[in-house]
């Protein structure tokens, strides 16, 4: 089932008035819902089980974003089928369009496969800008501007409920900067490169590899891996998800724990966006006070 814009079908069309915000990823959506409150009708396209950057819309799904008053894109190079739909430019707002110097290239990416997307690459621009929590409070302030820019005479209830948001979003920010700051240049392993804008915002001295949670990697990543340990002795590794037990459990023989960092790009099972965020704060304390 599509989230978001399947569940406002069923549930039939928005109250007149209220302002339609279609968002191609979620932590964005997440930003819309909380600024917008009950005035807002905020639907996610991208079905549970596809990770935002490979999605590939459907006609119905195409037609649907057009309907929306306002589409909310992330940017940085995330929505990548937009060469291939067509969108009311009027209504497009890149919500890292404000911070494009600051954008992360990435160069001589491994193409590599997992999932349902089959064979890609990370190479170009790294779009989990959100991860770091100041450019995240950027992106909510652009949503927030193109919705005060649709409904003006909201604009005093919305600048209210942005202002909480930046609130909980600064405030893990401070809280991550201080957890870095106890182990300055502590090593620390990534399961797949997408923490960029995490280790660049909190000074993590972070090195990843190409592995997917429940996929036992060859034995050639092993070796690869053991090299890695030699000239970079983390004692943490980072993953999306949590790692299948076999998996962690060969790494706790090489003196590597695992701990989770959900990047949160979909709609999580379980709470929101602040909620898992707070939970990743708190795993990566972990791996400070081994």
């Amino acid at each position: 089932m599509l989230m978001g814009i399947a569940a406002t079908t069923a549930l039939g069309a928005p109250p007149a008035g209220t302002l339609r915000v279609a968002a191609t990823v979620y932590p964005v959506a997440y930003f819309a819902e909380r600024i917008g409150g009950p005035a807002v009708t905020v639907e996610f396209p991208i079905p549970a089980d596809v990770d935002p950057p490979f999605w590939q819309p459907g006609i119905p799904d195409i037609i649907a974003l057009q309907k929306a008053d306002l589409i909310l894109l992330n940017g940085a190079d995330l929505e990548k089928w937009r060469a291939r739909a067509t969108l009311p430019q009027m209504k497009l707002v890149d919500t890292s369009a404000g911070f494009k110097d600051r954008l992360i290239v990435v160069d001589n990416a491994v193409t590599h496969s997992h999932g349902p997307g089959g064979q890609h690459t990370h190479s170009g621009t790294a779009y989990t800008t959100w991860l770091d929590l100041e450019l995240a409070g950027q992106q909510a302030d652009a949503a927030g501007q193109a919705m005060r820019r649709k409904r003006p005479t909201l604009a005093t209830r919305f600048n209210t409920n942005l202002d909480a948001l930046k609130t909980d979003l600064a405030t893990l920010d401070r809280e991550l900067k201080t957890i870095a700051a106890e182990k300055p240049g502590l090593p620390l392993l990534g399961s797949h490169p997408i923490y960029q804008y995490l280790a660049r915002r909190y000074g993590l001295n972070l090195q990843s590899v190409h592995w997917e949670p429940n996929e036992m990697p060859p034995e050639t990543e092993w070796v690869a891996l053991k090299q890695l340990l030699a000239r970079h002795p983390a004692r943490t590794m980072i993953w999306e998800a949590e790692p299948s037990l076999a998996i962690a459990g060969r790494l706790v023989k090489l003196g590597v724990h695992s701990l989770v960092f959900n990047p949160c790009g979909n709609r999580p099972a379980d709470g929101d966006f602040l909620s898992v965020m707070r939970t990743n704060v708190e795993n990566l304390r972990t791996a400070y006070r081994h």
